[in-house]
């Protein structure tokens, strides 16, 4: 009966963890180039950087992590079945490497709120999109389930990871000739 109120909690628990995940990378580019800035304007940026990266980080993406999770542990105990399906220890391969890259940002956030950035604006930007990739590959996994033949599943893995290089990469031409 409750089923469907702890599956769309899990689901916008989910869209929340993402946001910060995606605006966190952001903040760091921004923050990233504001050191470049004269150092009276970098000093401002900065400050203002680090609030809003303390902010989002804490209010927004950790507790969504958190609830993401313990929501959709509740959903497998309601459904055990699902943990002997195939594409569900797929996406629980997934989503454990989504729990990695939260904590691998973590370290990056700790090192940002220090100011010990060692990271180029141009890194950050790959960095941003391995949240896509992990978003794709487990959407599509969840949605298409058994449907989903693991070599097509792993061409358009592949195929949406060098797009998104391509499309780095012309941003990156781009803007140099600005």
């Amino acid at each position: 009966m409750y089923y469907n109120y702890i599956k769309a909690f899990h689901l916008i628990f989910v869209i929340t963890w993402f946001v910060g995940l995606f605006y966190i990378p952001r903040l760091f580019i921004n923050h990233v180039e504001a050191l470049k800035k004269p150092k009276i304007e970098a000093d401002i940026l900065t400050a203002q950087f680090k609030i809003m990266e303390k902010r989002l980080w804490y209010i927004i993406t950790w507790p969504s992590a958190i609830l993401s999770i313990l929501f959709a542990g509740w959903l497998l105990i309601l459904m055990p079945e699902w943990l002997v399906q195939p594409w569900m220890h797929l996406k629980l391969f997934f989503v454990a490497l989504l729990v990695f890259y939260h904590f691998n940002t973590h370290k990056m956030f700790l090192k940002f709120q220090r100011e010990n950035i060692k990271y180029s604006s141009m890194y950050l930007r790959f960095w941003n999109e391995g949240a896509t990739l992990l978003l794709f590959a487990i959407v599509f996994l969840v949605i298409l389930k058994d449907s989903l033949h693991w070599i097509s599943g792993m061409l358009g893995f592949v195929g949406l990871g060098v797009v998104l290089f391509l499309g780095i990469m012309l941003y990156k031409k781009t803007r140099k000739n600005e």
